[in-house]
């Protein structure tokens, strides 16, 4: 079981910058980053595999967030900037080793066993 702690999470302004980290416990074949608001199903905002470092992202933060990953530490990030007040939520980390994961499936909640306990991003107009 890998462990996943998030940190970076905090209040800003729209059009605001944040910058999430996710440190992991053993290296997996891919990570995400999800998001949930209250009341809204978890949804993907962007994963990796880190073997190649390909990288998806949800439509509504392309061009806005941007993930990343320092395999040396064993570290997931997401550098979000303009950020909007609808990019508030709770977001979490995951990491997961399904050898039949492939392509923008990552994006998907149930490919992971593996999550964080979750940051708050909080964003105000």
């Amino acid at each position: 079981q890998v462990q996943l702690v998030e940190s970076g999470g905090g209040s800003v302004q729209a059009g605001g910058s944040l910058r999430l980290s996710c440190s992991t416990s053993d290296s997996s074949k891919y990570m995400g980053w999800f998001r949930q608001a209250p009341g809204k199903e978890r949804e993907g905002v962007a994963c990796i595999y880190t073997g190649f470092a390909m990288k998806y992202y949800a439509n509504s933060v392309k061009g806005r967030f941007t993930v990343s990953q320092d395999n040396a530490k064993n570290t997931m990030y997401l550098q979000m900037n303009s950020l909007k007040p609808e990019d508030t939520a709770m977001y979490y980390c995951a990491a997961d080793r399904r050898p039949d994961m492939f392509g923008g499936a990552c994006l998907g909640s149930l490919g992971y066993d593996n999550w964080g306990q979750g940051t708050q991003v909080t964003v105000s107009s």
